[in-house]
């Protein structure tokens, strides 16, 4: 199973609280970033544009899991920069494990295998380690030879140790669905990770390569001939059935920016991690002051124009999931 059964009943739990409560904005997944620093400089990401004295800068351990507890989602994503660059980000992992939080540590990998003693294997705990094609198309990625096979050997000793490990690609125009197909086979079936998640790139505008970002119809019509064949349903996908409809353009939808609300550094950043209008100092005043209308590809805000990330738009396919019985059945049996 992509997802796992016991993250998937206490997921299903959770949200038909929210139900019964009658909370119209509450989030799934916190995006936490404990630093934007990185030992990569790839080349479509705008995280690494900070300047020294801030890319210096290290959340504590403390304030992690404030956030966590204040905010309230049961799923956490570790991101960056890289993670495992910051030297207590393995504490900030544990103590959410304890606390029942389903944790996904993002990273790179460069340093996975030498980190991999300060973290025990948990059904609350996965690696998501960020793969964007096979060697040449991932190492081109990145801007740097060598990190695939650092990557997949990483990833194989991850999984000798009992750890679940999934992985996480982004996609450009560069890409063909014929590479898209082989990265994801070779995932599915040669590495066996456990569960991979893929999307298109956001086209952050502090990104050094602005001339390779996907637009809406180049979305849906490469995603339409990934998906052209039988491995769909084969692949290990860690996403709703829904938002894998949405990538193709069989269904649209509205962008739910709450749904995977960002802490990082600065604080609660408004409206997702993708982008940066500022920044609130609690949970609730990022929710009560936030304009959520200004955000979307319907809003008509040129940033969202061609956005179709799952960040905003997988939390959407969830809700709409649980208000079907048909599709809850087709998201469980795809699981």
């Amino acid at each position: 199973m992509a997802v796992p059964l016991r993250q998937s009943v206490k997921l299903a739990a959770y949200l038909a609280r929210q139900r019964i409560k009658h909370v119209e904005k509450f989030p799934l997944v916190l995006e936490l970033e404990p630093l934007f620093a990185c030992n990569l400089a790839c080349a479509g990401c705008g995280k690494i544009q900070y300047p020294a004295h801030i890319l210096k800068q290290r959340m504590t351990v403390e304030q992690a899991v404030a956030a966590v507890e204040e905010c309230g989602a049961p799923v956490v994503s570790i991101a960056g920069g890289e993670p495992l660059i910051h030297p207590e980000v393995h504490q900030i992992a544990e103590e959410l494990v304890k606390r029942k939080r389903f944790v996904y540590l993002c990273t790179n990998a460069i340093l996975m295998k030498k980190k991999l003693d300060q973290f025990r294997p948990s059904p609350y705990f996965a690696w998501a380690v960020h793969i964007d094609g096979m060697r040449e198309r991932h190492d081109e990625s990145v801007c740097q030879e060598g990190v695939f096979d650092v990557a997949v050997d990483a990833i194989k000793a991850a999984k000798q140790r009992g750890f679940r490990v999934t992985t996480n690609s982004t996609f450009f125009t560069s890409d063909t669905a014929k590479g898209i197909q082989d990265v994801l086979n070779f995932l599915n079936d040669d590495l066996e990770v456990d569960g991979m998640m893929i999307s298109p790139a956001y086209a952050y505008w502090k990104a050094p390569d602005q001339d390779h970002f996907l637009g809406v119809e180049e979305t849906t019509r490469l995603f339409r001939q990934v998906f052209a064949g039988p491995e769909r349903k084969k692949w290990r996908l860690n996403h709703t059935p829904l938002y894998l409809d949405f990538l193709e353009g069989k269904v649209d939808y509205e962008c739910t920016p709450w749904g995977i609300p960002s802490y990082s550094i600065f604080g609660w950043q408004r409206p997702c991690y993708l982008m940066a209008d500022g920044y609130a100092n609690t949970y609730k005043e990022l929710l009560e002051t936030t304009d959520w209308s200004k955000y979307g590809r319907h809003s008509g805000n040129v940033q969202c124009q061609n956005c179709m990330a799952h960040c905003g738009y997988e939390p959407t396919a969830v809700m709409a999931t649980t208000h079907s019985l048909k599709e809850s059945l087709r998201a469980f049996r795809n699981n």
